[in-house]
């Protein structure tokens, strides 16, 4: 048997992708290879949101090639951004390469690399129709957890961001198709589901004036679904984060009390030449409706720093924003241009110098928050699903919160189980403690 291998770089949606990249492979014939090593076929699903993933990849392929000069008939296929991005002059930069796909082409993957991987259609492009993965197999990394696409693309114009160069304008999947999968998923056993799209909350307005929804109405939707314990979804953008959202997540059982909330900068002068379309006032109006609605809400965050003309007084703002919003966690990141991005040609860009200055006192003002606001869990007790052992430690188990918290924690359970949890210590990142009740199996 031929076997594949999948290198998944950058975000949820690449992770939601090579799930359904395996699937195919794997009805195909193929196996699942271990390692890069031992695989016949190589897939590398691509990331070019910053430069770091770019690098990592460049890695991964020279590793590749030598295994493909030292057994000819391996296939290399490159997918994602990067492809996208590049692809006028990938094959011109790396001539090892079989086949490479866009996001939205992952469907015709199967066709290029041909039974098996044998008899590969070689320098063979995406087309350039996209179409949804959710329809295709799917191999899932737990069996209780799953992605769900429900759009692609996205409209906004923000001016460090290539996204919409490679994944295209925002296109809604209808909500009888995303009803209809999460309904399959809580029969095949899954329990928590993620509901994934560049811009989620703003998921449906494309479809009017044949479909009039909007994400409330599809949170409310998958909510009634049974067998579906949690929700989550991921990437909001504040600018549309709206009234019936926010009621909906309050109101929904199954809906986590945690939001994913993109600030980016505290200032409104780099927001504004960002183009992201709000204020920090009105960002912090959001979090107050959304702490006032859901009062024990998680908030988590992407901060950029050093974007062009960011003065050492913007950068005081956003630490401001930190503070008092006190976030759960942040995923902070050093600007770095992208070919083809309003920010790229700007002037005045931070010298590396102030970037990473500013990056580590930034980092160390959200670990200090997040610990103080995880140290807050101590003595209570947490529901958490399962996951399987801790990454540290094998003598104790892993879970996430409904607050999206990780916790290690002693006691006896099986991966997709929901326990109760009392804690008894915390970092900045993680909660630990002991096993309680059960709450359902």
């Amino acid at each position: 048997m031929r076997r594949y291998h999948v290198t998944t770089f950058g975000c949820q949606m690449n992770a939601h992708d090579s799930e359904r990249i395996k699937g195919m492979l794997e009805e195909l014939g193929l196996g699942e290879a271990p390692s890069q090593a031992d695989a016949d076929v190589l897939v590398f699903n691509t990331c070019t949101i910053r430069e770091k993933p770019d690098t990592k990849f460049a890695a991964h392929l020279g590793h590749a090639v030598a295994q493909k000069r030292a057994k000819p008939d391996t296939v290399i296929a490159v997918g994602g951004c990067y492809a996208e991005a590049q692809r006028e002059r990938l094959f011109t930069l790396y001539p090892d390469v079989d086949v490479a796909f866009g996001p939205g082409s992952i469907a015709h993957l199967g066709e290029w690399l041909g039974a098996g991987g044998a008899g590969v259609s070689r320098g063979r492009f995406g087309v350039d129709e996209r179409s949804f993965a959710g329809e295709l197999p799917m191999h899932r990394e737990r069996s209780f957890q799953a992605w769900v696409q429900i759009s692609m693309g996205c409209n906004s114009k923000c001016a460090y961001c290539i996204v919409p160069a490679v994944r295209g304008r925002e296109s809604s999947r209808r909500p009888g198709e995303i009803v209809a999968e999460v309904t399959r998923l809580a029969a095949d056993g899954v329990r928590e589901i993620t509901l994934l799209g560049q811009n989620v909350n703003s998921w449906g307005r494309d479809l009017l004036p044949d479909v009039k929804t909007e994400f409330g109405e599809l949170l409310r939707a998958c909510d009634a679904i049974p067998g579906i314990d949690r929700i989550r979804f991921t990437s909001p953008h504040p600018k549309d984060f709206r009234a019936p959202v926010i009621a909906a997540m309050a109101e929904c059982d199954a809906v986590c009390e945690h939001a994913h909330l993109p600030l980016q900068s505290g200032s409104s002068r780099i927001l504004k030449l960002m183009r992201r379309t709000y204020t920090r006032e009105r960002y912090l109006g959001l979090v107050d409706e959304l702490r006032a609605a859901i009062p024990d809400l998680a908030l988590t965050t992407d901060i950029i720093v050093g974007f062009p003309g960011e003065s050492e007084h913007d950068f005081e703002h956003t630490l401001e924003v930190v503070e008092e919003v006190g976030f759960d966690g942040a995923f902070t990141f050093v600007y770095s241009p992208r070919a083809g991005t309003e920010a790229a040609a700007m002037a005045d860009q931070v010298p590396e110098e102030v970037k990473r200055d500013r990056i580590e006192r930034l980092i160390d003002r959200v670990q200090r928050l997040a610990h103080e606001r995880n140290r807050a869990r101590v003595g209570g007790v947490e529901e958490v699903l399962v996951e399987g052992p801790s990454r540290t430690d094998h003598a104790f188990l892993r879970g996430r919160t409904r607050r999206n918290t990780t916790v290690n924690y002693a006691g006896s359970a099986l991966p997709g189980e929901l326990v109760d949890v009392r804690i008894d210590d915390a970092t900045s990142t993680t909660l630990r403690g002991v096993q309680a009740v059960a709450v359902a199996a």
